[in-house]
């Protein structure tokens, strides 16, 4: 079960990146049930694969990446960009939840400007060092 798991979170990180584009594409049409939709399934993928996330390293620890050279420098590159960047998702995605919910769209639009590019790489960049790693 446990070793299923690093396969189970990549599904969920690109669960959460087409749910973050097709939501997008949503709204940019003026389809905001669909948009809600998606965002809701996204934030609820995320939540489920940062659950998973921890249940895993709990049982298994850390993950040494065995390759050398320049991949070992691109792994690197991108773990690093995508763990900040995942630490800093949190709050500004908790925030246009917050946003949205309270019907605060104005400045929920002016947000979400910033947070769904990050939160999309963040998960785009999940499935990518899944890909390196496993």
């Amino acid at each position: 079960m446990i070793a299923r798991l690093p396969s189970v979170n990549a599904a969920l990180n690109l669960a959460s990146a087409i749910f973050l584009a097709i939501g997008y594409v949503c709204i940019r049409q003026m389809r905001v049930r669909a948009h809600r939709f998606c965002m809701m399934t996204a934030f609820t993928t995320s939540v489920i694969f940062l659950v998973s996330y921890i249940v895993y390293h709990a049982h298994v620890g850390h993950v040494r990446y065995q390759h050398e050279g320049v991949l070992r420098i691109i792994y690197f590159g991108v773990l690093i960009s995508h763990t900040v960047l995942a630490v800093v998702i949190v709050p500004l995605v908790l925030r246009i939840l917050y946003l949205a919910l309270h019907q605060r769209f104005d400045v929920h639009r002016k947000w979400a400007r910033w947070t769904l590019p990050l939160w999309f790489y963040v998960s785009v960049t999940g499935v990518v060092i899944y890909e390196m790693l496993y």
